[in-house]
């Protein structure tokens, strides 16, 4: 079983910076794959940014391309979300999952339990 454990949420304002951390442990080989989630008040989960923790290949949402960024140290088994020019609607609790297959909005195989995330205007 993989345990996958969030840090770094807060509060900040419009505009400012924030980083999360995600740390995956429990297994010998951690799963390759790793990305963020989230879910603001009455929405639906959705899909922030993966990373392939191999290669470093990343994708992203288009609400959070140019800027967020998401980078990894596989040494520490953990990767990060760098996210600058926050906007009240980056609001949100952000998960974050590791899956063995899969890159992209369809990963879930080992979930967090969330971050909190809000962004005052």
């Amino acid at each position: 079983q993989v345990q996958v454990v969030e840090s770094g949420g807060g509060l900040v304002q419009a505009g400012g910076s924030l980083r999360l951390s995600c740390a995956a442990s429990g297994r010998t080989f951690s799963p390759y794959f790793m990305g963020w989630f989230r879910q603001a008040p009455g929405k639906g989960r959705e899909f922030v940014a993966a990373i392939n923790r191999s290669t470093g290949y990343t994708i992203y949402a288009d609400s959070v391309k140019g800027r967020f960024t998401m980078s990894r140290d596989n040494a520490k088994n953990t990767v990060y979300l760098q996210m600058n020019s926050l906007k009240p609607e980056d609001t949100a609790v952000y998960y974050c999952v590791a899956d063995e297959r899969r890159l992209g909005a369809t990963m879930s195989d080992y979930w967090g339990q969330g971050t909190q995330v809000t962004v005052s205007s």
